[in-house]
């Protein structure tokens, strides 16, 4: 019963900011590499930022380098996605992803129902 659920979505001004939470159950957590995805109308989903098992290393899309931050707590089963200084080019569905490991050996994939931004004035 693998399940990931995603908050914090919303309307912001640009400029402004938001925190995605992503919440996940139904596998051990800690053996999961996080993502996040986001895709505006008329898109493709695109990955926006990545973050390793203990959360040590994270990359992101150049397009939210510098603005968006992504963190974990393993204790808690979250993952984060702090956004800021957003832009209307940052409107989209944003889904949490879930890639589970077997130290190396690659489990099985996970996808959450996705949670809107818009960022419009």
């Amino acid at each position: 019963q693998v399940q990931l659920v995603e908050s914090g979505g919303g309307l912001v001004q640009p400029g402004g900011s938001l925190k995605l939470s992503c919440a996940a159950s139904g596998f051990t957590f800690s053996t999961a590499d996080m993502h996040w995805y986001r895709q505006a109308p008329g898109k493709e989903r695109g990955l926006v930022a990545a973050i390793s098992t203990t959360g040590g290393s994270a990359s992101y899309a150049d397009s939210v380098k510098g603005r968006f931050t992504i963190s974990r707590d393993n204790a808690k089963n979250l993952v984060y996605l702090q956004m800021n200084s957003l832009k209307s080019e940052d409107t989209a569905v944003y889904y949490c992803y879930a890639v589970r490991y077997s130290g190396s050996i690659r489990l099985g994939d996970y996808w959450g129902q996705g949670t809107q931004v818009t960022v419009s004035s």
